[in-house]
């Protein structure tokens, strides 16, 4: 029998979405952390069609560019109608975080409020 959710997300990685803007870091030779944290970000389930909501942690370390703050808000609700599994969505915002900073180092960590009596808490890394 096939899933409701079957074949959902295979262009994920494809999908468009808000630029994240930058701005110059006036620090690239020091190796520093900065710590972001989206606490409303929202999507949708892909199995059920209901509403997920997640804190978003971003922690990464600037090169050239840091990122702009409003720009990554609105790049983050744009997911508010979006159906995807946790474990794209922690991997499509690096990617897109990733492309949009080129860091000398990125983690992102999507922790999913529980749902069901199960609590999902995904990290996607670049290095």
């Amino acid at each position: 029998m096939k899933s409701s959710y079957e074949g959902l997300q295979k262009n994920i990685r494809k999908m468009k979405t808000p630029a994240i803007e930058v701005w110059d870091n006036q620090y690239p030779d020091r190796d520093y952390v900065v710590n972001l944290s989206i606490q409303e970000f929202t999507c949708i389930c892909p199995k059920t069609g209901l509403p997920d909501f997640a804190t978003v942690n971003i922690s990464y370390k600037p090169a050239k560019t840091c990122l702009e703050l409003k720009s990554l808000k609105l790049h983050c609700v744009a997911y508010r109608n979006v159906g995807i599994f946790h474990e794209h969505l922690a991997n499509k915002l690096l990617d897109d975080c990733v492309r949009a900073c080129r860091p000398r180092w990125m983690k992102i960590e999507v922790v999913m409020n529980p749902r069901g009596g199960i609590a999902t808490t995904v990290t996607a890394e670049y290095t």
